[in-house]
């Protein structure tokens, strides 16, 4: 309602996560932005290692994607249906959207959905990318800080990329590799072998701490610049929202069967 009610004062608009409660009201708030600049803070999609990853993507490091994972402490409810039916708030709205928008901004749009529910409120989504790809996030129903269980993983043909915790990103390249041959997984040259990014905590400076690192600064950063640019925002924009809202509402009906997402 406050999105709303700024937009109809001729105002831009950056919202936090999730957008609302429902796909349907976002829907609304579309109709009500006219050319006004909406940026919906999925932080997870603005990280470093999400701006990284698409980088090495789009420069062909891994070949031709394959699979993209995500495994992300969320419980998922038992009866999706009434959940969206009373208007129920969740961990899988509040909390899911995180992993949800990284596989989003580095997969792209989803044509359908199947969900299955572990008895302890855990489980498993399945995403299937327009693009061919499949994704799978694993969704562990925890609710403490006792380990870290953040990850991502990005499969290609020509190469990986994996993410840990939020803080590492390595590009594995392989070695040139024969069975009964190759002795050294270290061979000569820096051409193989994984790339490494982390963050070094030796300093205080700005991009080890969590507000960079998670991506809440680039997030403000980029609508601010939407804003004074008069550009269009792609990551996080009204679109990109409406997707991950239509990949929730698919997954909380699934039940275990396929859904495919509407766009009309």
């Amino acid at each position: 309602q406050l999105a709303l009610e700024a937009l109809d004062a001729g105002l831009h608009v950056w919202m936090e996560k999730p957008p609302a409660m429902r796909l349907i009201e976002l829907e609304t708030v579309k109709q009500h932005m006219l050319n006004k600049v909406i940026v919906v803070g999925f932080k997870k999609a603005f990280m470093p290692v999400a701006a990284k990853a698409s980088e090495l993507l789009q420069n062909n490091a891994v070949g031709k994607l394959a699979t993209i994972s995500a495994e992300y402490p969320c419980s998922v409810p038992e009866d999706g249906a009434a959940v969206l039916a009373n208007g129920e708030f969740t961990d899988w709205l509040g909390n899911g959207v995180h992993p949800l928008s990284f596989m989003v901004r580095v997969g792209g749009s989803v044509n359908a959905v199947i969900t299955h529910r572990a008895p302890n409120g855990g489980g498993a989504v399945i995403l299937e990318f327009a693009s061919g790809v499949l994704g799978v996030m694993h969704l562990g129903a925890w609710g403490g800080y006792s380990s870290a269980t953040e990850r991502y993983s990005l499969i290609g043909d020509q190469g990986a990329i994996t993410i840990d915790n939020t803080t590492r990103l390595s590009w594995h390249r392989g070695i040139p590799f024969e069975y009964s041959q190759t002795t050294s997984f270290a061979p000569p040259g820096i051409d193989s072998g994984a790339v490494v990014w982390e963050v070094q905590n030796r300093l205080a400076t700005l991009e080890n701490n969590s507000l960079f690192v998670q991506g809440i600064y680039e997030e403000i950063s980029y609508f601010c610049e939407c804003v004074l640019s008069g550009a269009a925002p792609e990551i996080g924009s009204m679109d990109f929202a409406l997707e991950v809202m239509r990949i929730y509402e698919a997954a909380l009906l699934s039940q275990g069967e396929r859904v495919s997402i509407s766009r009309q």
